[in-house]
Formats: structure tokens, sequence, C-alpha cells
């Protein structure tokens, strides 16, 4: 396309994730003359997000624009790409919220930002956000594409698709590349000469192909090897970032599905019925489950970027490398016609045979100027489809709940009983108190004067989704 592309960032006060995502997109040279337009609410962030961006383009010697916003409207008009990275509710008061009311009634978690009342209770805060922003889009950019970076991303990417269709959308994460390169360092292979077929729903994708490329151009089957090195106690090795998360459930269900998952042993291990469980300490400590591990990841953050923050206002140029995201490729390809291959979440509309076709899928997908294409993979392996439908099931209930504007749907039809850790930890009535209770402490109560009590403005305004 002639000109210069215009890319909205909204929610650009995530400073570190807005920079991974500008300096890939500075770094293209189609793409280096972008107008960036950068949109949060919160004004001190986003003046630093911006500081990095300017230092970012300065840095590279390319001509690209910087603008701020807190009108997000304004941002995105005329935009041909829409980046949304935020957190509705933030740590304090809802990430608290959706982790210290459900110990209360016995229920523990790790991640909290998928499933179970956790992943629940984000998409309930978030998705109105997404629906305005979708909204604004079609007033002022119909034609942009979105690129969304916001959990519980199936949920969203599901609740998008059912009152947002004509919306360009693609939901994005890095779980598929991230766990290639996790496994390809186990294996003392370059992650280079690894081929791999992934498909599933996000978080819950799983390796349908694993291989090595030889000298003579066939492939190898890595399985075997992965399995072996379990058995044998070689793998998983300690991990590189972050001790306290072993990776040891992804393994040991390896070797009971026969497939890999593509997101951490922290979040599978939230997602089946199998680990989690009251009165169990003992899987607890032999999987090296970190509970509550997002919490402290989140007071960990907040403590680095105080550091991370001066660094960069004082830094007259900021080193930049190559992120593993997707979104720069995706540009780049709808920009120029440059094909390129992204793992990507999109409704599914029978690209997984063997799961619903309105719920959003994880598969691989052609980008080009035509958009995001994804591929067809046609049925998965039963144990892999009846795992993944438990997950499925709740999300569809959650969608259906904000799509009517009706709590009910997460009550009579059980949708906080039937995620697997809560099936496997309560009574129904204990499963009913646990929602209702982090329902109204993180303000999505429904109903009139839905939300009046929130202590978050961003939950407040969510609160109204569910009548």
């Amino acid at each position: 396309m002639p000109g210069n592309p215009k890319i909205a960032f909204i929610g650009a006060g995530s400073t570190v994730f807005m920079k991974n995502i500008v300096g890939d997109v500075l770094q293209r040279p189609a793409l280096a003359g972008a107008r960036l337009a950068l949109m949060d609410v919160n004004p001190q962030r986003l003046a630093e997000s911006a500081l990095v961006a300017r230092k970012l383009a300065a840095t590279l010697g390319v001509p690209a624009t910087v603008e701020t916003f807190t009108d997000r409207r304004r941002a995105l008009d005329g935009a041909d790409f829409v980046v949304v990275a935020f957190q509705i509710g933030g740590y304090e008061p809802c990430t608290v919220t959706d982790f210290e009311v459900p110990k209360r009634y016995g229920l523990r978690q790790t991640i909290a930002d998928t499933l179970g009342v956790g992943g629940i209770m984000r998409g309930l805060r978030t998705v109105p956000h997404l629906w305005a922003v979708c909204e604004e889009m079609l007033a002022v950019c119909p034609e942009a594409t979105m690129l969304q970076y916001v959990n519980p991303m199936a949920i969203n990417t599901w609740a998008i698709a059912a009152k947002y269709p004509a919306i360009r959308q693609v939901g994005l994460c890095h779980s598929v590349q991230g766990t290639a390169a996790e496994l390809a360092r186990d294996l003392d292979i370059p992650v280079g000469e690894i081929r791999y077929l992934a498909a599933g729903i996000n978080h819950m994708a799983f390796y349908l192909k694993f291989e090595h490329r030889q000298p003579d151009g066939s492939y190898r089957d890595l399985y075997p090897d992965l399995i072996r090195g379990y058995r044998e106690g070689r793998f998983p090795k300690p991990s590189s970032s972050n001790p306290r998360c072993p990776n040891k459930v992804r393994y040991d269900m390896l070797t009971r599905l026969g497939y890999f998952v593509t997101e951490s042993s922290e979040h599978f291990a939230e997602y089946t019925p199998y680990f989690i469980k009251e009165g169990r300490e003992d899987l607890i400590e032999r999987y090296g489950i970190p509970l509550d591990e997002y919490p402290k990841r989140c007071i960990e953050q907040i403590g680095r970027w105080k550091t991370l923050a001066e660094e960069l206002r004082e830094a007259p140029t900021i080193p930049v490398t190559k992120s593993r995201e997707y979104a720069s490729s995706i540009m780049n390809s709808i920009w120029t016609g440059e094909p390129s291959t992204i793992y990507g979440n999109i409704q599914n509309k029978g690209c997984i045979a063997s799961l619903p076709d309105d719920c959003a899928v994880e598969v691989p997908c052609l980008v080009d100027a035509s958009g995001v294409q994804p591929t067809r993979v046609g049925a998965l392996p039963p144990q892999l489809t009846g795992l993944i439908r438990t997950n499925v099931n709740v999300q569809e209930l959650t969608v259906a709940a904000l799509v009517a504007k009706n709590r009910e749907h997460i009550y009579r039809r059980r949708c906080s009983t039937r995620t697997p850790r809560r099936s496997s930890t309560s009574t129904r009535s204990g499963a009913w108190s646990t929602i209702s209770s982090t329902r109204m402490a993180s303000g999505c109560r429904g109903g009139r004067g839905a939300g009046a009590g929130s202590r978050s403005p961003e939950a407040r305004d969510s609160a109204a989704a569910i009548a």
C-alpha cells in the first residue's frame, strides 16, 4: 500500500509490551514511517510510553511519528491497525479479588486469567471494553485489523465475533512459539531446525507434529525423545526464566495424552481437574505447582518497572531487539502483500472439525494482503477434543451471559461449576457462593445500580454488561 500506516495502540501504558511491538514494527522498512497513535487512560504511563517510542525511532533513525491520546475514538480515527493490550481493573483491586475471594471458599489458583472463577470474572470485566473499541472502529476505521493481546483470549475472541462479526480481528499469544523454543532448549536442538503443527484453543493448543529437520531434508518425530527424556529425569531442564515454575505438569500430561500442550504448566494445572485438589498437597509438591503465581508476578513486575522507567527516561537511546510477537509480521504482510505464517485465534468456522463452529480456536494462519486467513486442521485426536471441550463449555456460557446480559447463564447453566478445577474441589452450593462473592467484589453485580460499589472505574464500567 502507498504511504505509511497508522497504528493505534489501545492500552499503550503497558510500556514494556508497547516497546516490544513498536520496536518490531520500526525495524520493518515498509512500516518504519508509521504514524503511531498511543492511547491510555493513565496520562503518566502514556507519557512514559511516548518517550520510549520516540527514542526507539531515534535509535533506529526512522521517520515514524508518535502521537498520544486519552480519547480512544480520536486515537482510532483512520487507523489501519489497532493493537489492544489492557487489563481492566488492574492488579488492584481486580486481580487481588480474583484470587483472594475464591481462596476463602477453598479454591486455589495459579494464574486465573483464562478459565475458572478468575478467568470468568476477567472476561466479564473485559469484553464490554473490547466491544466499545469495536463499536468505535466501525465508526472511524472500519477496514482496520484488530490485533488483540488481551486475556481471557478465547472468551474475548468469541465474544467479538459474536457481536461484531464485521471486525477484522485476530487474537495473539506467544505460547506456541515460546513453548517450541523451550522444548528446543530441553532437546539441545536449534529451534530453527524444528518443524511443528499446533492446533486447539488459546492456552490449550497441542503440537500435533513436532519434528527435527535431518541433514537429508527429511524430518524425525521428536515426541519419543521428549517422553524418554522425561522418564529418565533429564527433562524438563530447570527453568531459564522462573525457578518457581518447573514445567512438570505438561510433561506428565504428554505421557498420558501423547501430545504436548503449548501453554505453561502453571496455566495447564488449573485447566484440568488432576493437579490442584483439596487435601492433596503432595501433588502440589510433586509437580511444583506455583499457587498464587500471577499476583507474585504482578508485584515483581511493579517493582521492576520503577527502576526500568527511570533507566528508559535517562537513556539517550534504547537498544532494539526483535521480539517473538507476531504483530509486526501481520502488519507487514497485510501492508505489503509479503506472505507470512502465524498462529492466531479466530472464530472456528470448521477449521477444527471436532470443535463448535462458533468457538475461538488457535490455528496456523496465512497472512497477506487479503488479511489473516486461518488454515483447516481437521478433527483433533479424541482425547484432546474431550479435554478442550471442558474449557470451551465455560467460554460458551460466559459469552452467552455477556451477549444476553443475563448473569443467570453463569448460575443456572452452571458455568462456574463446569470448570475442570471447580468441579474437582467443591460442592454445587460452594461453587455458587464462590462465583457470587467474586462477582460482587469485582464490581460485576448486574441489575439495577450494577457496579456502584466497585473500587475500580473500569470494573464499574463493565458491570452493566451482566444484568
